[in-house]
Parts: structure tokens; C-alpha cells; sequence
């Protein structure tokens, strides 16, 4: 008799338990069916205002795991746990995991802010301190440039958020500056002449745009002319490669001489006479 009046005094809390399992069970799963169809809603608004897929998919990972944390509080609450104590451990182990990947963490928050503000996209040429070249792929932690040698630069996100980027194509044209010394003997305007033909020679430079030849400076051993003119972005090496190559020819053409440093070496011959 007194087993049957335990159970029957127990039978109530323990159905309570059980209705309180099966209700908590019910909000995980009506919980987890919101937020798939609050995930797929937000995925389709993301992909209609043309967002990086990196920093998508990363907003909704943000925001899937609020959404379950939220539902795990809510669960535990329905329960009759404490979830201060779920909050405590979670913080802890976020904290432990945040300092064991801080280098990585710095990267991923750079990676989120190269795709967020776009300083550059996938074909740009850009300049990153002594490195530069053509931007091939963009990841989360990693962004890849090939170089004019067709080598691979992999560079963290987290350095190249924190450094000068010169986005060198970012504009659908380019400025070409060359600066070449001729000697102090030479006739400025006859130089000139010979500079504007050499622009007129190259059928891409842009006309629309100005152009200008002048006297950059008086160095101790040259003056330096100074060339100007625009080109379309992927025409700047092609025309300044011809430039350099046509401006070296038509000098020697015309007899205009470019200084280049020379050293004389005198040897002394010293006869020791001996007594």
C-alpha cells in the first residue's frame, strides 16, 4: 500500500514533467520550423539586393545561431532550468574559443569588412605595400592577388583591412606618367617636338583628355621631362611599354642624349725608388 501511495502521490509531477517534455518538444519543433522559413525569406531578400555570397552566408549563420540561442532560453525557461548558468558556460566557452582563434577571428572581421565595404572586388588591380597585382578571389579569411608574373599572393584579410589600398583600376581609365632625363646641352622645345610625336603615334591614348609634356625638374645631372596622358585601364601597360620602347628609339634618332651616370676610375703608377 505504501508503494501505491507513492506512485500516486508522484503520478502528478511526474505527468507534469512529461507534459512539460512534450510542450517543449512541440516549441523546438514549431521554433525550428520558424526560423528555416525566416533563414530561406532572408537568404532571397539577400540574394536580390545583389550581396556578396560571403558576407551573406555569414549574416545568416549570425543570425540562425541568435535564433536557436534564443529558442534554447526559451526552452529552458519553459523547463524550469536555470538558464543563467546555460548563458555563464556558453559565455565562457565563447570567450576560451575567441582567444585560442584571435588571429583567425581578426582575419574573418577583415574579411566581413573587405566584402561589406568592397575597397575592391574580384578584378581589380590593386597595391598593398610591396605587393600588387590583379584581385582573383576574395574569401572570408584569405584574399587572393596574382601578380604580372603570375604568382599567387595570399594575403589575411585582417592585414589588408588594416593597411593603404591603392585600388589602381577602380576607374574605367588611367593616367600614364613617365619621366625621362635628357641632357643640360639639349633644346627643350626640340624635345618637346619629339615627345608629341611619339604621343601622336599611339592610337590608343585617349585625345579627349589632357595631355601634358613639361620640365619636372633640374637635377644636379638632367632635366626631367615629365609625360601625361590617359589611357583606357587595360591599355595602361601596353601603351606605356611602347612609350618607354618608341621614346628610347626616336632619342637616338634624333641625337638627344639621356645622362646616365658614369664613373672614372685613374690609376696612379708609383715607382718606390731604392737605394
Amino acid at each position: 500500500m505504501d508503494a501505491i501511495s507513492l506512485i500516486e502521490r508522484k503520478l502528478p509531477v511526474v505527468a507534469d514533467v512529461a507534459i512539460h517534455i512534450v510542450i517543449a518538444f512541440i516549441i523546438y519543433l514549431v521554433g525550428k520550423k520558424l526560423i528555416h522559413c525566416l533563414i530561406g525569406f532572408l537568404k532571397k531578400s539577400f540574394d536580390r539586393s545583389n550581396m556578396e555570397g560571403g558576407v551573406a552566408n555569414f549574416l545568416l549563420s549570425i543570425i540562425k545561431f541568435a535564433l536557436y540561442f534564443v529558442m534554447l532560453i526559451i526552452i529552458c525557461q519553459f523547463l524550469g532550468l536555470e538558464t543563467s548558468s546555460v548563458v555563464a558556460i556558453l559565455g565562457s566557452a565563447g570567450l576560451t574559443v575567441g582567444l585560442a582563434l584571435q588571429g583567425s577571428l581578426a582575419n574573418f572581421a577583415g574579411g566581413v569588412l573587405i566584402l561589406l565595404m568592397k575597397p575592391f572586388v574580384v578584378g581589380d588591380y590593386i597595391i598593398v605595400g610591396d605587393k600588387e597585382g590583379t584581385v582573383i578571389s576574395i574569401d572570408i579569411i584569405y584574399t587572393k592577388l596574382q601578380m604580372v608574373d603570375n604568382k599567387t599572393v595570399i594575403m589575411p584579410n585582417g592585414k589588408l583591412a588594416d593597411s593603404d589600398i591603392i585600388n589602381v583600376t577602380n576607374q574605367h581609365k588611367r593616367r600614364i606618367d613617365i619621366e625621362v632625363g635628357v641632357d643640360y646641352s639639349e633644346n627643350i622645345q626640340r624635345v618637346r617636338e619629339v615627345l608629341e610625336d611619339i604621343i601622336q603615334n599611339q592610337e590608343k591614348i585617349l585625345r579627349e583628355e589632357p595631355m601634358d609634356i613639361v620640365v619636372g625638374a633640374l637635377n644636379s645631372s638632367s632635366v626631367d621631362m615629365v609625360v601625361h596622358v590617359w589611357v583606357e585601364k587595360e591599355d595602361y601597360w601596353s601603351v606605356r611599354w611602347a612609350m618607354l620602347e618608341e621614346i628610347k628609339q626616336k632619342f637616338d634618332e634624333n641625337g638627344i642624349i639621356i645622362p646616365f651616370n658614369q664613373l672614372d676610375v685613374t690609376l696612379k703608377n708609383e715607382k718606390k725608388e731604392h737605394e
